[in-house]
């Protein structure tokens, strides 16, 4: 795990602390901020392989922060664990929904975090491999050309920034032209595990993702009760 570098976002000094050094031992790259300017200004510098964002953070939270990365096209794939402060459900689902990658409750052991991250990590590489072996890797349906090995989605000519999970989503839609994906078979591909509570959180990326493609998004259809497709 070398060389990946993981921006720590913490306001507690002693939580960000220990993760930082845990994180160095293991033989990571790593930064702790406190807030989120000083981890902007860090990300304009370089940006990151991995984020782990708390929620709850002095000034602007660690959900508007998340969708600031999201927003953003260089940091829009970039993976995102959450620190939540509650185990329940709903904060779970809120961060999956706001395009984190993962969620550890606090308190959490370091053991436990470090295993989350390797499998984040490790999905995001099987993911980028499995893209890069899968076909053609360039769909077209309408207007919308998807291009896997650039990583480029155009609509129209016009090239749209999409974070990974929206990348991945529209990739697997497109490949599968014609044929129906449930929620549960999206949510095991594109998000690595299967989570029932979090099937709204496809829906939440299918409505984004349909908003990004303007016009073009009512490509992707709705089939009552089942899932999502492109095509007839």
């Amino acid at each position: 795990m070398e060389h990946v570098s993981i921006y720590v976002v913490e306001d507690d000094e002693s939580i960000r602390t220990m993760v930082v050094y845990a994180l160095k031992e293991s033989g990571y790259e790593a930064q702790g901020f406190e807030e989120s300017q000083a981890f902007f200004q860090a990300v304009e510098q370089k940006t990151p392989e991995l984020v782990l964002l708390d929620i709850m953070l002095p000034g602007e939270d660690g959900l508007s922060i998340l969708k600031r990365l999201r927003g953003m096209p260089k940091t829009a794939r970039v993976p995102v664990i959450m620190l939540t402060a509650k185990a329940t459900e709903m904060d779970k689902v809120r961060g999956l929904d706001m395009g984190a990658d993962d969620y550890v409750a606090k308190p959490f052991g370091i053991l436990e975090l470090l295993s989350r991250i390797r499998a984040v990590v490790r999905r995001t590489v099987q993911t980028e491999k499995q893209m890069a072996e899968e076909g053609s890797g360039i769909f077209v349906y309408q207007n919308v050309r998807v291009d896997e090995a650039s990583h480029t989605v155009t609509v129209d000519g016009r090239e749209v920034t999409l974070t990974r999970k929206e990348f991945k989503l529209l990739c697997d839609l497109m490949r599968n032209q014609g044929r129906v994906l449930t929620r549960d078979q999206i949510m095991e591909k594109v998000w690595g595990f299967d989570y029932g509570g979090a099937t709204r959180t496809v829906d939440i990326h299918i409505n984004t993702l349909r908003k990004k493609l303007n016009d073009d998004g009512s490509m992707i259809q709705t089939v009552r009760g089942v899932g999502y497709k492109i095509g007839k």
